[in-house]
């Protein structure tokens, strides 16, 4: 398996389209399996920059468009579908590629980690404690009963807050913040950009998802049930752009939340994929020698 992974606008999407050509011509066939948690969900297209069918070149791509924006994705609920897509692409003689920069979901298919199950009742009523006393409080109620996952998770991401401390009121157990060792077999590409760079592409990146649509999408959703949802509505620019239609904030502000936002998550996920021993690749660049390196590992 080959897993593409780095920040958001670092080009992981062509890179592994570009290494599935380089495989096709040796006679090897790929496939994609996505790694996005929003991109598992059907009608976020401008706001996760997801590939149309045309832009995906005949190369199958699976767990896109997987659930309705009124479903909560979870790694829960991801993990096991990813395995077995990745088996059955193998049990197909073809190279899973998977690619995407949401770091927990790719970290539950590169290696054996363990998801407990989901109490619902117990995480309906945890999401009412961040909803009224915000993320700082429950990073310090995760503090005082699992202090090293509190200081993976950070005072700031509430939904894994939330989660872990459902795992650990649940179970009783600390909630697996640690990383596993990679799947043998396993090779990693990790996409970086030159951090200005970067910054400057993904600023103008935001400003491309308004001009081509963002808004007419968020309305569409919302219509599908966007609102309703857990996830999805939370999803970086999703939550700003519903702040513009309900009338809170402007465009400029929802422009300006998204993209700095962003660059906030783009950080996170790049000190997620700086753990793993990695090929270490700036810009789309390198799909000759990684079909090379593939085909040559035992």
């Amino acid at each position: 398996m080959l897993a593409v992974v780095g920040a958001t606008g670092t080009g992981k999407s062509q890179l592994a389209l570009d290494v599935a050509a380089a495989l096709a011509e040796r006679g090897r066939a790929a496939e994609v399996v996505n790694a996005d948690a929003m991109q598992l969900y059907r009608g976020m297209d401008v706001g996760t920059a997801k590939l149309s069918l045309d832009e995906r070149q005949g190369v199958p791509h699976h767990l896109m468009d997987a659930l309705d924006v009124t479903a909560e994705a979870s790694v829960a609920w991801y993990q096991p579908r990813a395995r077995e897509v990745v088996a059955a692409i193998e049990a197909r003689g073809a190279v899973p590629i998977l690619v995407g920069g949401s770091g927990l979901y790719a970290s539950s298919v590169l290696g054996p980690l363990d998801f407990p199950g989901t109490d619902v009742a117990l995480r309906q009523q945890l999401e009412g404690d961040l909803e009224r006393d915000g993320a700082a409080a429950m990073h310090a109620r995760l503090a005082a009963v699992d202090a090293r996952a509190a200081e993976a998770i950070g005072p700031h991401n509430g939904r894994r807050l939330v989660r872990a401390l459902e795992v650990v009121t649940s179970t009783g157990e600390p909630f697996p913040v640690g990383l596993p060792d990679v799947l043998p077999g396993t090779t990693i590409v990790h996409v970086r950009r030159e951090r200005s760079a970067l910054v400057e592409a993904l600023d103008a990146r935001v400003e491309r998802m308004w001009a081509q649509g963002m808004l007419d999408e968020v309305r569409t959703l919302v219509d599908a049930g966007l609102e309703r949802g857990t996830t999805a509505r939370a999803a970086i620019g999703y939550r700003q752009a519903l702040d513009q239609l309900h009338g809170t904030i402007d465009e400029a502000e929802a422009i300006a939340r998204t993209q700095h936002l962003t660059r906030r998550y783009a950080r996170r996920q790049v000190s997620w994929f700086q753990r793993y021993p990695a090929l270490d690749v700036d810009g789309p660049v390198g799909a000759e020698g990684i079909a090379e390196r593939l085909l040559q590992s035992p």
